[in-house]
């Protein structure tokens, strides 16, 4: 059973920061992608950044326009763990944080290319 736990979340003010976790059950990390998605009341899922591993065991990450520059995505696989750093906060990312385990061969800016999903976690951030 795949199993993923985020943390990190709160109410921070504009211009702050925020650090996010993902912490995944032993075995998750058999797969080549990690995201972060987002979603605000009323509005649709929306991909954040996403960290892949490639065959030569190094990494490489995607992010959103919106948070290109301001936002940080890692991964420990020793630890099973995906992080979010995100500085320079807006107002406009306020929403509940998801991560996500990736499918193979698929988008990786789309929600269908994830397979497993947390809980989620809320960010809020004051203006």
């Amino acid at each position: 059973q795949v199993e993923l736990v985020e943390s990190g979340g709160g109410l921070v003010q504009a211009g702050g920061s925020l650090r996010l976790s993902c912490a995944a059950s032993a075995g998750t990390f058999s797969g080549l992608r990690m995201g972060w998605f987002r979603q605000a009341p009323g509005k649709e899922r929306e991909f954040v950044a996403a960290v892949t591993w490639s065959a030569y065991s190094t990494s490489y990450a995607d992010y959103a326009d919106s948070v290109k520059g301001r936002f940080t995505i890692s991964r420990d696989n020793a630890k099973n763990a995906v992080y979010l750093q995100m500085n320079s906060l807006k107002p406009e990312d306020s929403a509940v944080y998801y991560c996500a385990r990736g499918r193979s061969g698929y988008s990786t800016i789309s929600s269908a290319g994830y397979d497993y999903w947390g809980q989620g976690t809320q960010v809020t951030v004051s203006s």
